[in-house]
This record gives structure tokens, sequence and C-alpha cells, in this order.
């Protein structure tokens, strides 16, 4: 994909929280996007949701190293920035963050805007969640019955979460490892079988590996 296959810090899910500053009402949010295209299309969607709103701040970082911010009208390096620096120090990527601004009549100066806005930032993550992606593999293995009780044993050994187990003329399994343990899983699955039962690779792809 263009890009190194190494772990990485994403948001679990959609996040909203909502702070009210001197009666401003910052409203964060956050959302997962894998490219500039869809992080845009989020920021939209919030514009037009709160189109009555006194500002729309965003942020987003990705995993191919783009990084952009807009204060949208605020005082210059009071919103986008903060905001995208929560991103940063999180070590946050593929996410997106847009927080909205209802003006409350009083005007809480560049400093004070720094903080709402990486606070709305910071609150929006914290209601998202953190998980960390790392590289995996799906293996898919066929078996014989007599061996299926090893191979279960083997699994839970190397973290494997098994998708599927189809109970056939014999046993086939689909099952998810991080990729350095699928490579150990396929070294010990031969060496157990004496060479007969082997692992197939049929994807590979990113996932949370524990909740």
């Amino acid at each position: 994909m263009g890009f190194v296959q190494q772990p990485y810090k994403t948001i679990r899910a959609p996040g909203t929280a909502e702070l009210v500053i001197k009666k401003s009402r910052f409203i964060g949010r956050i959302a997962p996007v894998t490219s500039a295209e869809e992080a845009m299309a989020f920021v939209r969607e919030i514009k037009k949701r709160h189109w009555d709103a006194s500002h729309h701040v965003w942020a987003y970082a990705l995993r191919d190293g783009q990084r952009r911010c807009s204060d949208d009208g605020e005082p210059q390096g009071t919103a986008g920035l903060p905001a995208l620096e929560v991103l940063q120090k999180e070590e946050l990527v593929d996410c997106a963050a847009v927080i909205t601004r209802y003006f409350g009549g009083t005007k809480l100066g560049a400093a004070g805007l720094c903080r709402a806005y990486a606070g709305a930032c910071k609150a929006a993550i914290e209601a998202a969640g953190v998980v960390t992606m790392a590289p995996t593999q799906t293996l898919r293995v066929a078996c014989d019955y007599s061996f299926y009780g090893k191979l279960q044993t083997l699994v839970p050994l190397f973290e494997g979460l098994i998708l599927s187990t189809d109970f056939g003329e014999r046993v086939v399994l689909e099952l998810r490892l991080e990729a350095g343990q699928a490579e150990r899983f396929r070294a010990k699955l031969v060496d157990a079988s004496n060479g007969i039962v082997k692992a197939e690779v049929i994807a590979e792809g990113f996932a949370a590996l524990s909740s």
C-alpha cells in the first residue's frame, strides 16, 4: 500500500464529546478515515449537520504521513494546530477530528482557544477509544480429524483467532494471527505434523488482536 507494514495506533470507533467554556460550546468529533478524501467528506458532513455553528475546526493524520488542519476562521494557530498536535501526541493516524464551536459571546483569547480546541479533541478521542492495529495474516489449515485436537492446542499458543471451522471430509480452519506469530505457527504446524499439515496464507491486513 506504499507504507511500511508495522503496528500503528488509531481510534477504536467514532467518538463525540462536548465542552462548554464561558458559554461557548465545543463539540469534538473524531472518526476513522483512510484517505484525505474520506477526511474531508467527514468535515463536510459535520458542517452540513451544524450549518449554524460559528466554526468547524478540523485536523487529520494518515498512515502515509499526510497531516493537515484548519482554523476555519479562528485566529491563526489557535484551533486546527492544537487539535492536530493532540493527534500527534497520542500517535494516532487514520483518523480525522472536527471541533464545532457555537460562540457564546465571550472571547477566550489565544491561549484559551488553544486549550479549548485541544481539550475537545482529546475528549473525543477518549470517547472513541484507542487501539493498536498490528499486521496480520489469515491462514487456512486443512487436517484430518486425528490431528484436529493437536491443532486446537496449537492455535492459542500463538494467540490465534479462529474465524471459521468447517467439518467436512477434513477439518478446515481459517484463523488470523499477528504476522510474526503466523510465521512461527506455520513452522510449528509442519513440525508437529511431520510435514503433513501446512497453513496457506489467504489474506494479509491489519487488525486489533485483543480488545
